[in-house]
């Protein structure tokens, strides 16, 4: 059974930064392709990074990009998301997913999924 755990997720202020975490175990990590996605109360779930299995190939959402960046660390099953220049929209749940084969944008390409960590940014 594949589990992802999220960690990192709290309260921030306008313009700081946070690197949320999620570790991955019951699979083979190095075969998945990661991604993370956020969602805030009545609005659909967004997509915001994904890194191939080997972290050469990323994709970002457009709300994100040049301020954020994903990473993984294969030997710690861990994939990262650095948060850097938060604003207050960035406020919402981040979850991160995994997926066999190539990494996508899509939310339904993903087959498994954390429970999710709150970033909460004030301004």
């Amino acid at each position: 059974q594949v589990q992802l755990v999220e960690s990192g997720g709290g309260p921030v202020q306008a313009g700081g930064s946070l690197r949320l975490s999620c570790v991955v175990s019951g699979g083979t990590f190095s075969t998945y392709a990661m991604g993370w996605f956020r969602q805030s109360p009545g609005k659909e779930r967004e997509f915001v990074a994904a890194a191939s299995r080997n972290n050469v190939m990323t994709l970002y959402g457009e709300s994100v990009k040049g301020r954020f960046t994903i990473s993984r660390d294969n030997a710690k099953k861990t994939a990262y998301l650095q948060m850097n220049s938060l604003k207050p929209e960035d406020t919402a749940v981040y979850y991160c997913a995994a997926k066999d084969g190539l990494l996508q944008s899509g939310a339904s390409r993903y087959t498994y999924w954390g429970q999710g960590t709150q970033v909460t940014v004030s301004s």
